[in-house]
């Protein structure tokens, strides 16, 4: 099965140069362009359209360094996009609590018109978010070269499991602070 990062010719990391990356997704984008086919040759032009495509979906994922852990992590056999994922439903239970009341907490500046409060609690957030980033990088780092280890998917997916609720937390905020200041 060809990756994304075969797409660039990138080994699987989620170290990626992403100046790099842009660059060579633009002199990519011009040699597989749909324009470039000789008019009437369907085949060719079809297969430029699903170039063009998967170069698109490689590039979108793999500048953005949480998408990019997401599928690392889906490369591993976990898929967190999907509904039933195992490891959505296995997250430790002290999470689960924290969670809960950082809703409520949450919920109660909301219906408070507290924005600063609000904002205050998103920049704590913020910097869990950007730790269980770093602690799935770290996760992930170990499984690229050992192999799919059950201990090191499990720590990827717990703290990618982290990364997502915070960053519904953080746009949830962002809805309120637009609807406030609007």
């Amino acid at each position: 099965m060809r990756t994304h990062f075969d797409v660039f010719g990138l080994p699987r990391s989620h170290a990626v140069d992403v100046p790099a990356l842009e660059k060579q997704y633009r002199e990519l984008s011009l040699q597989l362009h749909p324009d470039r086919v000789a008019p009437g040759d369907a085949k060719a032009r079809l297969a430029a359209v699903e170039g063009t495509t998967a170069l698109n979906g490689a590039f979108k994922t793999l500048k953005d360094p949480v998408r990019r852990a997401f599928y690392l992590l889906k490369l591993h056999g976990v898929d967190l996009d999907r509904e039933d994922a195992g490891a959505q439903k296995d997250m430790p239970l002290e999470f689960l609590e924290e969670v809960m009341e950082l809703r409520e907490a949450l919920d109660e500046a909301i219906a408070a018109r507290d924005l600063p409060r609000a904002q205050a609690m998103a920049k704590d957030v913020a910097g869990r978010k950007a730790a269980a980033l770093q602690e799935a990088v770290a996760a992930l780092g170990t499984l690229e070269g050992a192999g799919d280890s059950p201990d090191g998917v499990r720590k990827a997916s717990h703290a990618l499991g982290r990364v997502r609720y915070f960053t519904r937390f953080l746009d949830q905020v962002d809805a309120f602070e637009e609807e406030v200041l609007a």
